[in-house]
Order: C-alpha cells, then structure tokens, then sequence
C-alpha cells in the first residue's frame, strides 16, 4: 500500500500541505476532494516525486520512497492536458513506456492492441492525435499510463477538459475499468460528482489539511464538520 506520513510542503511562508496522514490500500480507489488552492495537487506530485515534501515520509508497502526519482517509482501519470506527443500516432503515443522500458516490438504491439481495446479505442492505432476528440485524446492518455503496467495510477483532474456529455460517459467507465484490471488509484478532483462515482474512500481537504477520510457514504451522509457538509452538498440548477 501506499502511506503519506506527516507530509509538509511549504512554498516560502505558504504551506500548500499541512502534515497530512493518508493510505491508499491496493487495489483500491481513493480520491482527494476539495477547491483550487487547497493543496490537492500538490500532495499528489509528492506521491509522484514531482514535489520532495519539507517533512514527512512517502512509503510504498513500507519501503522509503521519498527521494525515489519519479521515474523509478512504478506510478503511471495522467493528467488534465492529456500532455500526448502530437507528431506521434495513437499506437506510438501509447507504447512510449514500453519502449522507455527496452521491450521487444511485437510485445509493445500486442500490448498496445490490448488496451486501446480496453478504453474502447481498438483499431485507433494509427490515427494523429490531433484527429481525435477531447474524449478520445483522454482515453489515449489513460491507456499510455496503464501501458507498463504501473503499480499504481496517479490522476489529476483527468475529466476537467471535457464537457459534460464526455466526462459523465468516462465516469461512468472508469470504476469498471480500474476494477477489471485491480489498479491501485489516486484520483484528484474538485468535482463532488467524480469523487462519489469513483471512489472507494473520499480524503476531503481543504487548506492544506485533510478535514475528512471516509467511504463516500460516511463523507456525505456524516461529514465531519460544516465546511466538508458545505463542500459536499449537492448543487442546485
């Protein structure tokens, strides 16, 4: 399992994250919930190693991970630009860990196949990413993460680029596909909705601290105090 110990991140006199405790189980989804600024984003470029935290500790089934660079660390990435290589076709884009990984071409190929066919995109190989639609473009990009076969996959508000017809069809994809394959998930959101859809446990975080870790019933149904009950509150129009 993945455990955050104490995590600091100080950015001058700003503490975007306040000594914050989290477990993420295996094979389990949990999603960090709370507004722009409240430090999300930042605590999960510490699990990636983008960010080295001021104190605390990231541990992986106990190991020490926290000066692991990031590209030793086993994680697949994902986040809201999709941040594909638009001179590359799909099957290019989405082999490009294997390749980084030296494995033979007919193994890249087959595994490729796989999981375009996976997000529903069989047969998209050989498409210019710049042909695809946004919705298109993400399931590219989470099939790139999935590709080297990550022990676990970190995302950053994936479905915040797509409009609402595409992100509500993604969503309710996403939980059927990261249980068939048993992925490990960090999923970052300030989106109620996402979080309640995908997650097994919600962390609710606001000012740098996490205010309430629960299943997504105990987080709506008994928030732990007024400002997660304001924040989960279902919204009006």
């Amino acid at each position: 399992m993945l455990a955050l110990h104490d995590i600091n991140v100080r950015y001058g006199e700003t503490v975007a994250v306040d000594r914050v405790d989290l477990t993420v189980e295996k094979g389990s989804t949990v999603c960090v919930l709370g507004p722009s600024g409240c430090g999300k984003s930042t605590l999960l470029r510490v699990v990636t190693g983008l960010v080295r935290p001021d104190a605390g500790r990231v541990t992986w089934d106990g190991e020490d991970i926290t000066d692991v660079p990031t590209h030793r660390r086993g994680f697949g990435l994902m986040f809201q630009d999709h941040a594909l290589f638009p001179h590359r076709d799909v099957a290019a884009n989405v082999g490009f860990g294997l390749r980084m990984q030296g494995r033979p071409r007919a193994a890249i190929a087959a595994r490729v196949d796989e999981l375009l066919e996976l997000v529903g995109l069989a047969g998209y190989g050989r498409r210019a990413v710049d042909e695809l639609s946004g919705g298109e473009q993400q399931r590219v990009a989470l099939a790139r993460a999935l590709a080297p076969e990550p022990r676990m996959l970190l995302l950053d508000e994936p479905l915040g680029s797509l409009d609402r017809v595409l992100r509500d069809r993604l969503l309710d994809e996403l939980p059927s596909l990261f249980d068939r394959l048993g992925t490990t998930v960090l999923y970052v959101t300030h989106d109620q909705d996402e979080a309640r859809a995908i997650a097994d446990e919600v962390a609710v975080m606001r000012a740098g601290r996490i205010a309430q870790v629960g299943t997504p019933a105990e987080v709506w149904e008994r928030p732990a105090d007024e400002f997660v009950a304001e924040f989960v509150r279902p919204r009006r129009g």
